[in-house]
């Protein structure tokens, strides 16, 4: 899909040099910083990539801050 979009003149500079830098065409540099920006912002991604990463981790409290944690609230008055 085509589009038009308006930038500041020193974002455009810096994005051509970078583009050129990295040898991608200009539609091509866009086109992965539109989906880096989607991805980081999206909710849905982001949830996605935090279940992903958390997914193998052991969510259990550790055991020595259990015991403080009772010891404690055993010893406040309530």
């Amino acid at each position: 899909m085509k589009t038009a979009v308006s930038v500041p003149d020193a974002v455009f500079e810096r994005a051509e040099k970078l583009a050129r830098r990295m040898r991608k065409s200009r539609s091509k540099f866009y086109s992965d910083a539109l989906l880096e920006y989607v991805a980081r912002h999206d909710p849905a991604t982001v949830t996605a990539a935090l279940d992903a990463l958390y997914e193998g981790e052991d969510s259990r409290p550790d055991p020595f801050v259990r015991e403080s944690a009772r010891r404690v609230l055993r010893s406040t008055d309530w």
